[in-house]
């Protein structure tokens, strides 16, 4: 059900939360307990963690919601599929495919307007959030294998971001960094935390 993944998620979200304030503990000295080299695989590894749950999140919906399932608030989306079990639903997701590539939201959008009438409960809060879960989906290829051109796609994000140019970044000093666009203070990656939790409420409720 939507509302388990909801929870799911946002567990999860805390979970890899932890892991980086735990990476940055200091001792009563004030020294770092863990090197800057752990600091920063910690670090990516809990981004990368938190993009894999929003992947499950909403291929958890997506077979709810296709085999009959209601959002939090009890609607219950005008489908124009009628998978008889969830193996069928995923079935039907990955197609001829050998998977489903939930970090390409523009694929996402268009199956949740094939199976559900006008892609609800999935729209419209995919599209308001279209160039941000690109930029999160560049940054996961960056945890994944930086190369030349991944590093580049960086740095133009970090300019973006910062205003600055950026050249070289790591995706560790990019998460980091203070992000000007919040006026709050927080970092890059609670930021994209922030966006991934509010628009996967909005999917869950409905």
């Amino acid at each position: 059900m939507p509302g388990a993944a909801l929870t799911k998620l946002q567990a999860e979200a805390q979970q890899c939360d932890a892991l980086i304030t735990n990476a940055h503990r200091s001792d009563a000295n004030g020294t770092a307990i863990f090197p800057a080299r752990d600091q920063e695989q910690i670090t990516v590894a809990a981004f990368l963690n938190l993009f894999i749950a929003w992947e499950s999140f909403l291929e958890a919906c997506f077979i709810s919601l296709m085999t009959g399932g209601a959002t939090v608030s009890g609607a219950t989306p005008n489908r124009f599929v009628l998978p008889p079990t969830a193996q069928a639903a995923q079935a039907m997701i990955i197609g001829i495919n050998r998977y489903f590539d939930f970090a390409n939201i523009d694929n996402v959008r268009k199956v949740a307007r094939i199976y559900f009438e006008h892609g609800y409960p999935f729209e419209p809060h995919l599209s308001a959030i279209v160039v941000d879960l690109q930029d999160i989906k560049m940054m996961r290829n960056s945890s994944a294998h930086l190369t030349s051109t991944t590093q580049a796609a960086l740095a133009a994000l970090a300019q973006r971001i910062t205003g600055t140019p950026q050249p070289g970044i790591s995706l560790y000093s990019l998460l980091t960094h203070t992000d000007p666009r919040a006026g709050n203070g927080q970092t890059v990656y609670a930021t994209c935390r922030d966006k991934l939790l509010a628009a996967a409420q909005l999917i869950a409720v409905g």
